[in-house]
């Protein structure tokens, strides 16, 4: 029988990385494997969730590593293990603009596994003089990586005293091991021998509160001219006054350039001016200059600037258009018309959205072989502006042009000045919208303006603010624009417009109207346009800011409660309730005391706002046709509130004070009168408020 042959010895062909016996992973905030910068704003914290695991028994520590901007060294902040979730903790305080980065490290607490199985062996009555002399082997250790010192000495003392100190008590000898001090000593200077560290380091992207905070308000400064004259930035710095008093913190400008002439669009739309058309703005360049350039009947640099400062003083920032487009009368078709796109002919193309055509505009063509001083030159009129004090830019149709560009120019300017915030305007697919979130926008517009079904609300509320969404993305919420006017408001009259404005300014701390929305403007160029008749985007117009129907001191009273109460300032902190009546919405804005925020646990919102204030109940009649009562069922968890407990409810819409108890409560609203309830929680008061006998809110 020939001898059996031995086995051949096969070399394991694992990943370096997979060698190792602790593992880090499944690190919280991460977006698509680190490709992208989740969003905060100063003054959050950064709470940072990490899977920590080895085989066996032994304990575990970890820590969060971080540098902000300008930090040449890596900081530590300590992880906390929750049982419960088998994972680690820990929250970093954000307090400067800028990009930070992160990542977790794990390893195993030899010293403190020590601890635990010398005390479990001497409680039982077992013998531990072998651990003895392991944790003064450890405590020597230690000591070799300290100076010369009292703190060296009291650990030489230790080593001694637990291994060699026969004559003192064993319990004492114990006690000594076990104190805490050692243990905090041996923390700082132990140093662990298998510090395994995330295999990425993240990024975050932390922006100053006017990024994820502001009321907006939209209008053309050429409409504001007296007599029907063209405005000037001297008449817009006049009318500054009213915007700050409805209480909004930035005015947003449509294109403020030269409008070139050729192919100019006359009143609504229409493909014949006359000389006296002024032509859409968005039809960037002439003679006079391009997108650096400032339209001459508006004024020149030194009335601009004193419009900006004028706008500051109110407490107001000034928000422009950013639109990469040019009119065949652009100083860029003449310097560079290698820059668009060359049709067989010869020709540049114009452009246009089937069946819609845009003559007046020409498309850049971001490949072109000159690309890089193209690229250049649109990242210089940003620059351009941010040194006359804009610091905030509505970006027009960035879906349309390459996200390669948008992530290049964002940084390059925010490298400058981390402040700068971009808005994109991208009513689009979802996969791109999210995308340009991802890759550097601070903010969007949303598909809100078409959500009017309250089960729609909830469920496009809860994909912004309860998912992975609110990491990188964050919703304005506009009523309506000079493109948008939508068929619920013109349906809806007077009771829609107020409908939508309370839940634009409540639903999420970003939103903004047209002006015109608190004159209740509705009427389309034809039936199922969701274009203005006689559009101020190719005509001026003339207002009379005390006409009826008007809104304003409504839009007067929901900008103060958004400064008076700190859930409205917040962003993933929104809850919804139920409702048995379908068409009227139920909402919680949480503050000071919210449970239920997933693994963060209290007082934090979702992204690491810290909470304050009262709680804030909402209930809309979403049906601006008619009265609708319904019994609502409040997230009294969500609340930190108990389900039998009695609170009062103040509306301060009207100031009328209620009594509830338990989360089921009934509500009635009548649209001739009031659209909405917003209800400040008051629990201190709860057992002193009297109910009242108003049939239009009872205690359920």
């Amino acid at each position: 029988m020939p001898p059996r042959k031995k086995p051949k010895v096969v070399e394991p062909s694992l990943p370096a990385a997979s060698l190792y016996h602790l593992v880090v992973d499944t690190v919280t905030p991460e977006l698509d494997g680190g490709r992208y910068p989740a969003k905060r704003v100063t003054g959050d914290v950064l709470r940072v969730g990490a899977n920590v695991f080895k085989d066996g028994h032994e304990l575990l520590s970890a820590h969060v590593l971080f540098k902000g901007p300008g930090d040449a060294e890596w900081s530590a902040e300590p992880m906390t293990y929750s049982p419960e979730l088998d994972r680690w903790f820990a929250s970093v305080a954000l307090d400067r603009v800028g990009r930070w980065r992160y990542t977790v490290e794990g390893w195993t607490d030899r010293f403190g596994t020590w601890r635990s199985e010398l005390k479990k062996k001497h409680d039982a009555g077992q013998d531990f003089e072998l651990e003895l002399r392991e944790g003064s082997a450890m405590v020597r250790e230690a000591m070799g990586r300290m100076r010369f010192g009292s703190l060296r000495a009291t650990l030489e003392q230790t080593a001694a005293m637990i291994v060699a100190d026969h004559d003192a008590p064993i319990d004492h000898r114990v006690h000594r091991a076990l104190e805490e001090e050692l243990a905090l000593l041996m923390q700082r200077h132990h140093a662990p021998a298998d510090v395994t560290r995330y295999s990425r380091e993240l990024t975050l992207v932390v922006d100053r509160d006017r990024a994820r905070t502001g009321a907006w308000y939209e209008f053309f400064p050429r409409s504001l001219g007296a007599g029907g004259r063209h405005g000037t930035f001297d008449d817009a710095a006049a009318f500054m006054p009213r915007v700050a008093g409805m209480g909004f913190d930035v005015v947003y400008l449509p294109p403020i350039h030269p409008i070139g002439t050729q192919f100019r669009k006359g009143r609504n739309n229409s493909l014949t001016p006359t000389k006296a058309d002024v032509g859409s703005p968005w039809a960037i360049g002439s003679a006079e200059g391009g997108h650096d350039a400032i339209h001459p009947e508006l004024g020149d640099d030194a009335s601009f600037r004193r419009f900006v400062q004028r706008a500051n003083e109110l407490g107001i920032e000034v928000a422009l258009d950013y639109a990469l487009q040019c009119s065949p009368d652009h100083p860029w078709v003449r310097e560079h018309p290698d820059w668009f796109h060359i049709r067989p002919d010869g020709s540049i193309q114009y452009a246009e959205n089937p069946p819609k055509k845009y003559q007046d505009i020409f498309p850049i063509n971001f490949w072109c072989e000159d690309r890089i001083a193209l690229w250049n030159a649109c990242r210089d009129v940003l620059l351009h502006w941010v040194q006359r004090g804009v610091r905030i830019f509505r970006v027009d149709n960035p879906h349309t042009k390459p996200s390669a560009f948008w992530e290049w120019v964002i940084r390059e300017v925010q490298d400058r000045d981390p402040g700068v915030v971009f808005f994109a305007e991208a009513f689009t697919k979802p996969n791109k919208m999210q995308n340009l979130g991802k890759l550097g926008f601070t903010m969007s517009y949303t598909y809100f303006t078409w959500k009017n079904d309250p089960r729609e609300l909830r469920e496009y509320m809860e994909e912004l603010t309860a998912g992975e969404m609110v990491e990188y993305y964050r919703g304005n919420l506009f009523t309506n624009t000079p493109d948008i006017l939508n068929e619920y408001l013109v349906d809806g009259g007077v009771p829609a417009f107020r409908i939508r404005l309370v839940l634009a300014a409540t639903l999420l701390p970003l939103y903004g109207i047209y002006s015109g929305y608190e004159l209740a403007e509705n009427v389309p160029v034809k039936p199922g346009s969701e274009e203005y008749m006689d559009s101020e985007k190719y005509e001026l117009k003339s207002r009379d800011w005390n006409a009826t129907p008007n809104i304003t001191s409504d839009v007067v009273l929901l900008n103060r409660l958004r400064r008076e109460e700190p859930a409205l300032r917040a962003y993933g902190n929104l809850v919804f309730g139920e409702s048995e009546n379908s068409r009227v919405l139920c909402y919680v804005k949480q503050g000071l005391g919210a449970q239920g925020l997933g693994e963060w646990g209290t007082t934090h919102s979702r992204i690491g706002e810290v909470l304050e204030g009262a709680h804030i109940i909402v209930a809309v009649n979403c049906d601006p046709h008619g009265a609708q009562e319904s019994t609502v069922t409040v997230p009294l968890e969500a609340m930190g509130m108990g389900a039998d407990e009695s609170y009062g409810v103040t509306d301060l819409l009207t100031g009328a004070h209620y009594t509830w108890r338990g989360a089921r409560n009934y509500v009635r609203l009548d649209p001739a009168v009031q659209v909405a309830h917003v209800f400040r929680v008051e629990r201190t008061a709860a057992t002193t408020a009297t109910a009242t006998a108003d049939p239009s809110l009872r205690s359920g």
